[in-house]
This record gives structure tokens, sequence and C-alpha cells, in this order.
């Protein structure tokens, strides 16, 4: 495969990400809203486009990861999109945590003009994806992931598949963010309590993270939230409610019950109407137990 790709979108994730693919050798056609973030990439690595249609142009191949529906559809099939130029054969890794629904339409926009999609999302915050230690959860056709694997592979360090049904992965991602702030909810109100007892949070924090719950979850999680610890902010409160959104959303689909999730999405919504929006995830649910809102 060339090793020329498009690449779109140097946020948090996306930067590191970017700097991996290019010391995995790849060659990157770079286009972000804000084109000062590819300063951080080796120039002689880069292309730097005006446009998504300019990224895309004469490439087999290229990456997105972007911050919600709305923005990736936009990319995709808006003004100067991706659509306007990938070559036919060309295939769309789309590695944003999106709804399924959002991948099913875009799967066939691309088949439609004779390219590909594939459903991509991550598991990991920024330092994992710096670490090339992101779990990669794939879903669509063979073809497609039989191109995508050794440019996925210089990402993480498991690329695990869930099938042929385009949304798969995308359920799978949602269902996974929810899980992780489900378990960021129960810590903080569970370390809030040790403190209201006189116990020191961070020991407890350690002994149920080496013990009990001996996972990465609990373990990083686990210290930011005993420590309070919400700098530098790595994952936004609106974005975290927006992926809780995409999960009522599911359970919508199949009017199935998710008390929990009701309550941490209303957590984090109250942390973006407090205007903690911009603040990291982790400290509108410590700021939530500490003050005593469910």
């Amino acid at each position: 495969m060339d090793k020329k790709i498009g690449f779109i979108g140097l946020g948090n994730m996306g930067l590191p990400m970017a700097k991996n693919l290019i010391a995995g050798g790849y060659h990157l056609q770079v286009y972000n809203r804000s084109m000062d973030k590819a300063d951080e990439l080796d120039p002689s690595a880069i292309t730097r486009c005006s446009s998504p249609a300019e990224a895309a142009k004469n490439v087999a191949a290229i990456v997105t990861m972007l911050s919600d529906d709305k923005v990736l559809e936009e990319v995709t099939t808006g003004k100067n999109g991706i659509l306007d130029t990938l070559q036919k054969g060309g295939l769309h890794i789309s590695m944003s945590t999106v709804s399924s629904d959002i991948s099913i339409r875009l799967a066939d926009r691309h088949k439609s003009a004779g390219s590909a999609y594939l459903a991509s999302p991550v598991f990991g915050r920024p330092e994992a994806a710096e670490a090339k230690k992101l779990w990669i959860c794939i879903s669509g056709d063979s073809q497609s992931k039989e191109v995508a694997k050794p440019i996925v592979e210089n990402l993480g360090q498991g690329v695990i598949d869930f099938g042929e049904t385009t949304g798969g992965a995308n359920v799978v991602k949602v269902i996974g963010n929810f899980m992780i702030f489900a378990s960021v909810e129960m810590m903080a109100e569970a370390f809030r309590l040790a403190e209201d007892h006189g116990l020191d949070r961070t020991a407890v924090a350690g002994f149920f993270g080496s013990t009990l719950f001996n996972a990465p979850v609990y373990q990083n999680y686990g210290k930011l939230v005993a420590e309070r610890k919400y700098e530098p902010v790595r994952f936004k409160a609106t974005l975290g409610h927006k992926d809780l959104s995409l999960a009522h959303d599911l359970a919508q689909q199949t009017h199935t019950p998710m008390p929990i999730a009701d309550v941490t999405r209303k957590r984090l919504l109250d942390a973006v109407n407090n205007g903690l929006g911009d603040r990291d995830c982790v400290e509108a649910f410590a700021r939530g137990a500490d003050e005593g809102k469910a």
C-alpha cells in the first residue's frame, strides 16, 4: 500500500495518532480546522491541506478523528468534503466516537461514490494514544479491514473485529464509554464517602486499584479522582455528555432501561450547564460527588 494517506483531526487524540503514523513511515496529507496544530508534526512528513477534499485527494486511505456526528458528516459529505475527491476504491477509516447511525449512513454514501467506510473507534486517553496503547474496534467489510490493518496497527496494542455490520464497533465504543463513566461516578462517590469518614481517599483508591478492582480504568481514573487531579484537560465534559447521549439514543431505539446511564449523563449535563463544559470529565464527576448533587 502507498505510504501516503490522508489524516483529518489534530485534537488531543488525533495529534499523537498522527505522530505515530509518521513514525511508522507514513506521509500524511493533513487537514485540521486550526492548522497551527500541524506545527507539532515533522514538516517533511506532512502535506498541509486547505480542505478535507484536498487531504483525501490521490490517496488510497484517509483517517478521520473528529469530535462528533455533525463534524464527521460535514467533513465527509459537505462542500470540499472527502467524498469530492477520494478515489474509487479508496477507504475512509473513521476512528471517532460517533453514532452507529452516522456510520451506516456514511458507509452508504461511500458505497454510492465507489469508495468504502470502516468504523474504527478507539479506547484510550491521549497518553495511551501517545504510547501506541489504544484498543481499536473495527466493523465493516473484510476487504476494508485488510486495507486498514497496516495503518491502524501503528496506533494501538490491539485490533478487535466486531463483524461486518458497519455500526457494530460504534455500539461497542459507546457502551464502553458508558461503563467508564459509570465507574468514574462510582469512584467519585466512594472516595468522597471514605473521606467523609476520616480515611485517606488516595490510600483507599490505591488499595482497590491493586486488589478487587485491579484494572486500568480503576487504577488510572481512580488515581485522578482520588487526587482531584484535573489538569491537563484530556477529555472535556461536553464530549463526555455527547457520548452518554449516544448511549441514551441507543437505549431509546431498543427500549432498554439504563438508569445508571441517566444518572451519569445528568452529572455531565449539570457540569456543562454550570460552566464546566471545557473542563475534564473527571472534574465533573468528582465535583458532583463533592457537592452532593445526583
